[in-house]
């Protein structure tokens, strides 16, 4: 097949991962995919890095730019799937709508319902497929009173890491200035209200009255990053929270950690917790959102029933003191990604999406 992969989004989050990692996959097995992305975004500069062919739009033009282009591209190559990754990308393929031989799905990542009316909806009776990240977002979009049999489930993936070494480990700690016996929790992500970051800060003042050597690496930015920082400083816990900001390669950020919290209020799937998991992490998150569908409360990982900093605290206490729970939580999370989460397993159920729609439109 050849594909056209569409995300417009300047920055790197975890969708952006997740573009990177489908089209890599598609084209390790045999398929000809393509991005169309935005100059000099993090997406376009690691795509191009590694042999991905991207055609791209100006930083500050992103529709419009891109639906001139989308025309271009399609009059003059036979794609048989057009994937819109995002927003932007959609709206972009509905205004360079007209291609009728060219099949479109487009990824939903987020679970609040669709619009009923309005430029907002129509984008979207264009997709042959709504490919959603969960059932959560699932039900948001039946919800919305898009049939069923136009909705797709396909789990995000991500990639399995060798097993990190001592030393290896050791290096990523010093990086962050972690020293002898110091515990080091982390979250990675975005700077957003609903993301919930300070209710792991709250939960680390009350932690540290029990286990005191416990430090938080926060690594993303965003709009939050500002009265983060402030609350850090309010709670005297400049020495005990980093604030890393935007990390461009997160490695040493998994390989530094002794267990990974995910306090978002209510995720849609949350890359960056699968992520912690296929490094053999033991994590701590919030019983909402799409989670519960793949963390199991005393088995892979520890769920608090609310984002509360006090059940944040009880579950980050229970995993650092105990550690045969620690290791026994780490190893089950790295079997379920490998086993059900994993990228080539994500990109298997594309590629079947994609089938699925061939077969309905041969049928049509």
């Amino acid at each position: 097949m050849r594909i056209l992969y569409v995300d417009l989004e300047r920055e790197w989050r975890g969708g952006q991962s997740q573009a990177l990692l489908t089209v890599k996959g598609l084209r390790a097995l045999g398929h000809d995919a393509q991005l169309l992305s935005v100059r000099e975004s993090p997406l376009a500069r690691r795509a191009a890095a590694a042999g991905i062919p991207v055609h791209v739009v100006g930083k500050n033009a992103r529709r419009a730019s891109a639906a001139l282009l989308l025309r271009k591209l399609l009059s003059r190559q036979n794609y048989d799937v057009l994937h819109a990754n995002e927003p932007h990308a959609l709206t972009a393929a509905w205004l360079a709508r007209g291609q009728e031989r060219t099949h479109v799905a487009v990824s939903r990542r987020v679970a609040y319902p669709l619009s009923r009316t309005g430029l907002a909806r129509r984008r979207y009776q264009i997709a042959q497929r709504i490919v959603a990240i969960s059932h959560f977002v699932e039900k948001s979009i039946l919800e919305s009173g898009v049939p069923s049999e136009k909705i797709a489930v396909v789990y995000e993936g991500v990639e399995v890491p060798p097993s990190p070494t001592p030393e290896a480990r050791r290096q990523a700690r010093e990086r962050w200035g972690i020293t002898g016996n110091e515990k080091l929790l982390g979250c990675i992500g975005y700077l957003l209200p609903e993301k919930g970051q300070e209710i792991a800060i709250h939960a680390l003042s009350r932690l540290r009255t029990k286990i005191p050597a416990t430090r938080l690496l926060l690594a993303g930015d965003g709009p939050c990053r500002p009265a983060l920082e402030a609350l850090v400083q309010r709670l005297g816990m400049r020495d005990e929270v980093i604030c890393a900001g935007f990390v461009e390669d997160v490695t040493d950020v998994y390989l530094a950690l002794d267990a990974f919290v995910f306090p978002s209020l209510a995720e849609p799937l949350g890359t960056s917790l699968l992520t912690a998991m296929a490094w053999g992490l033991p994590v701590l998150a919030v019983a909402s959102g799409g989670v519960p569908e793949y963390v199991k409360d005393g088995d892979n990982g520890l769920l608090a029933a609310r984002p509360d900093p006090e059940l944040f605290s009880a579950g980050m206490e229970r995993i650092l003191s105990d550690e045969s729970l620690g290791i026994t939580l780490a190893q089950r999370a790295r079997s379920t990604i490998a086993e059900q989460f994993s990228a080539a397993r994500m990109v298997q159920n594309t590629v079947h999406v994609y089938e699925e729609i061939f077969q309905e439109m041969k049928k049509g």
